[in-house]
């Protein structure tokens, strides 16, 4: 396999089966006890499969939540099901990225995933938690998503998994599902999370997405350790770490150079070193210690794409 299209090591679920549900591809169960709405969400980005194999799992488990109700959705399933090997990544999204379309939800919708997201949308919005299963174009450590409120940080330590977590403002380039509506709202007790995996098609994406939804699960008291399989929840880490993004650094018009290769987490020691240059412009650290988080300067880009986020350890 050339690095460009990297090896696919699990069997993608064949999700036609599920599309009759509460809205297509959209399961609602009732518990009939009084409990939060939890949400796991998979597929907001098609290529991103491990999150799928989860939520497959617990569908064809037949699991029912305890108390309140549970929430299972394969959110753009049409770019799930455009997935060619052969070009692995382009099947992201059909028109455009859905998880930039939750600030403008309100205007008409015209692309495939603005249409998705509005039969999606009275799920996330009943939902007291959430869940959103990610994985990422590079190899990396994975990552929780905890958005930029006390209480995404706080639910994060609370599942316990991975080691990172990572206190964000999203993206310039438009809202994401876990910062809409209440779950942005630092007075509401809904919460969200978003979880990287690792590379979309590792084994061991696999292996933390099972992991991480076994924990939010059992946290949110949506099911009890019974309910689920015995080997998805793993040992916990002996502690995490809080990295605060200060910079989301993006390309102005695709022509980011990087100085070198960097890898995710990582730690720059000195300020001012020069990560690359956007045309032409240097782009360097802005204070010591600073940590590279999801670093996509390794791959051709777009205009307006984000490069590289920094942030210091909190």
């Amino acid at each position: 396999m050339s690095e460009r299209n990297p090896p696919i090591e699990f069997a993608f679920p064949d999700l036609r089966k599920w599309e009759k549900g509460a809205a297509p591809y959209i399961h609602v169960f009732e518990s009939g006890m009084a409990g939060p709405t939890v949400m796991v969400a998979a597929l907001t980005h098609g290529n991103e499969v491990s999150g799928a194999v989860v939520v497959d799992a617990l569908l064809e488990r037949g699991l029912r939540p305890r108390r309140g109700t549970l929430i299972l959705s394969f959110n753009n399933i049409e770019a799930y099901h455009s997935f060619d090997p052969r070009t692995p990544f382009k099947s992201r999204m059909i028109d455009e990225d859905f998880n930039r379309t939750w600030g403008r939800l309100d205007q008409p919708a015209t692309t495939v995933e603005t249409r998705r997201a509005q039969v999606v949308r009275p799920f996330v919005e009943r939902a007291d938690f959430l869940l959103d299963l990610h994985s990422m174009h590079d190899d990396g450590v994975p990552l929780m998503l905890a958005g930029p409120l006390d209480k995404g940080v706080a639910l994060a330590r609370k599942v316990g998994a991975p080691v990172d977590i990572i206190r964000d403002a999203g993206h310039a380039a438009g809202m994401r599902m876990r910062d809409y509506g209440a779950f942005g709202d630092p007075g509401s007790p809904k919460n969200a999370l978003l979880i990287e995996t690792g590379q979309h098609w590792r084994a061991s994406s696999v292996t933390v997405a099972k992991d991480v939804t076994a924990r939010f699960l059992l946290e949110t008291g949506a099911v009890e350790p019974a309910d689920l399989p015995g080997d998805w929840k793993q040992p916990s880490p002996a502690q995490q770490r809080v990295v605060e993004v200060t910079h989301a650094i993006a390309t102005k018009r695709g022509n980011f150079a990087s100085a070198r290769r960097f890898e995710g987490q990582e730690i720059i020691a000195k300020a001012g070193t020069i990560l690359g240059h956007d045309d032409d412009e240097p782009v360097t650290t802005p204070y010591d210690n600073c940590v590279l988080v999801m670093p996509s300067s390794n791959r051709p880009l777009r205009p307006g794409v984000t490069v590289v986020r920094l942030g210091r350890l909190v």
